[in-house]
């Protein structure tokens, strides 16, 4: 379509007549502003002030909406496809003192006395194993740096330092966790600021409501019924072996008191409750999970 042409006289002679509207060439494409919402907030470490008095949980912000990115079909593969914009992840590399090099006779399609057992595999990109923390027995505040997207596992990570030691360490990401959320591990004990901040109250709906936040790994007795969890473990002491896949969850049926400390049911087909003497652990407080949401995105 040809487009009208005007002459630099009469563009002059609108403008004047037009001071307040700028004239804008037909290929122009309008401007749209993308701004990104503006940074969270720092709070203050300082020891007068107690961390457990703000009552704002990371549930309680908006998330933003579930978006698919299209594209133009040049072939017929891509005429329909369809994937999620993740314009949250990390564009860089990942943080290499928790990585190590993925190395081994496996990779080669070698066996162990290194003879070819799988011809034509060899070479490639070389890839790094992100170190994931499983256990999350460190306790405090920490505070979400960034959120990375691992080759090694459907999930995303988050990368997270201690606000005290200011050491990191990589775990498995939440559904909605972003940069600049608060996640804690109360494996070790409830803390005495926190007790502070309820007046010594040891009610357990005022301590979920304080503890069981997006992101934060708890005991089973301090988790509320039906809430939904992942990186479910099964021993004492031990690390989160079930539900760690993206789009995994379980939920906490119940309680009973009388011969096991919580009942787990997996969200995959038909509910299957799951009591802890039933999978290999003992005495109370054994069963720990992360808590809120599924994991991954």
């Amino acid at each position: 379509m040809l487009q009208p042409r005007i002459c630099l006289r009469q563009a002059q002679h609108l403008r004047s007549l037009l001071p307040y509207t700028s004239l804008r060439n037909y290929a122009e494409a309008q401007s749209i502003d993308h701004a990104p919402p503006p940074p969270l907030k720092a709070t203050s470490t300082t020891q007068d002030v107690n961390p457990y008095e703000s009552s704002i949980r990371p549930e309680d912000t908006p998330e933003a909406p579930f978006r698919l990115r299209t594209y133009k079909p040049r072939t017929p593969g891509v005429r329909h496809l369809r994937r999620p914009v993740n314009d949250h992840l990390h564009k860089g590399r990942a943080y290499l003192p928790l990585t190590f090099p993925r190395k081994g006779q496996h990779i080669g399609g070698r066996n162990n006395s290194g003879q070819i057992r799988v011809r034509h595999r060899g070479n490639g990109a070389k890839r790094r194993i992100r170190i994931v923390d499983f256990h999350r027995n460190a306790p405090g505040k920490h505070t979400v740096e960034r959120i990375e997207y691992d080759p090694g596992r459907s999930a995303h990570i988050a990368l997270v330092h201690n606000n005290a030691t200011m050491e990191k360490s990589y775990i498995v990401a939440t559904q909605g966790m972003r940069a600049g959320e608060q996640v804690e591990s109360f494996r070790a004990g409830i803390p005495q600021q926190l007790l502070d901040s309820l007046g010594g109250s040891t009610d357990a709906g005022m301590i979920a409501a304080k503890t069981a936040w997006r992101g934060n790994c708890l005991p089973l007795h301090m988790i509320p019924t039906g809430t939904l969890v992942h990186n479910v473990g099964l021993k004492k002491g031990g690390k989160a072996q079930l539900c760690r896949s993206a789009g995994t969850f379980a939920m906490v049926v119940g309680s009973q008191k009388d011969e096991a400390e919580g009942v787990v049911a997996d969200g995959t087909g038909q509910q299957q409750e799951r009591q802890e003497k039933n999978v290999n652990t003992k005495g109370k407080h054994d069963l720990y999970v992360n808590i809120k949401l599924k994991s991954g995105e």
